[in-house]
């Protein structure tokens, strides 16, 4: 029997809504990224870009468990010496890039190369529940439903 292999004009993305209103970060970040890259799909081809189209709205909504919110750091360097810098999970979610801990958390989960990048820009994040994808016609993806361990919070 012969190894199937996908061509780039087989592939056939699709287009996932996400909403992160009280789901835990992690476990929707592997979801993304496994979306991203089309491993869901039976006709997965580890060099080709089988991946989907992935919305999240809500993304300020998003929930940390433990004390990550308060703990957990993004660094960055600006340049210059002695220029690392740094600034907690809270103040991102607070703040007006409220949707940049989704971003990374999806980010750091894709491979670092140019098909991990080209997957990244299949992602749009968006902190309100408002999106400008209205026409690609998205089907909702409930992670709440798939596992209790999934959403937390005051909801749950």
């Amino acid at each position: 029997m012969k190894t199937y292999s996908a061509k780039p004009s087989e592939v056939e993305a699709k287009w996932w809504i996400i909403d992160a209103e009280g789901v835990v970060l992690g476990r929707m970040a592997s979801v993304i990224a496994m979306r991203l890259r089309g491993k869901h799909k039976a006709m997965y081809t580890p060099n080709i870009d089988c991946g989907d189209h992935v919305i999240v709205i809500n993304a300020d909504k998003v929930h940390l468990t433990g004390k990550k919110r308060s703990d957990k750091l993004y660094h960055w360097h600006t340049g210059y010496p002695g220029g690392i810098r740094s600034r907690t999970a809270a103040n991102y979610l607070d703040g007006p890039k409220s949707d940049t801990v989704v971003r990374k958390a999806v980010e750091r989960m894709l491979p670092k190369t140019k098909m991990g990048r080209e997957q990244y820009r299949k992602l749009k994040v968006y902190a309100g529940s408002e999106h400008p994808h209205e026409a690609q016609q998205p089907e909702v993806l409930n992670l709440a439903a798939m596992n209790d361990k999934n959403k937390r919070g005051a909801a749950a």
